[in-house]
């Protein structure tokens, strides 16, 4: 058993990827098979496994998810932190705030075209934390 951590920098709202970063730390722990569960200690961000070809899917699923939770909402009573705040909130709460993925001899058993990526709800540049747990 393992534990980790992974800082990912982020430069605004928008889809994240980092599975390079998640396949490096499996294959440094030496371990055969398993399941590695990632969970991001953040309430405005979420963790999402998806296309990484085409960059016109992210763009497509920023575009709706924005669309969907949009900012400005009058009903929003949590403004203190900006506009953008309480959809970040929303978008986490329909969204995934962990993952699990099976390992084998090392490596992720991700699909050919699947990648892992932190979905930032936020306009912020910034850091945000991803544990990970093997």
């Amino acid at each position: 058993m393992a534990i980790g951590e992974i800082a990912i920098t982020v430069a605004g709202q928008g889809l994240h990827e980092f599975t390079d970063q998640v396949a490096g730390w499996v294959s440094r722990q030496n371990v055969e098979e398993g399941l590695c569960t990632l969970f991001i200690q953040h309430t405005s961000a979420s963790l999402l496994i998806q296309e990484n070809a085409d960059p016109s899917a992210r763009k497509d699923l920023e575009q709706w998810l924005n669309r969907l939770v949009p900012e400005g909402d009058r009903l929003y009573t949590h403004t203190l932190e900006g506009p953008d705040d309480m959809p970040a909130h929303i978008k986490a709460a329909l969204t995934a705030t962990s993952l699990s993925i099976p390992f084998k001899k090392g490596h992720l058993m991700l699909g050919t075209w699947q990648g892992i990526f932190l979905w930032e709800h936020r306009h912020h540049h910034g850091e945000r934390r991803v544990i990970l747990h093997i």
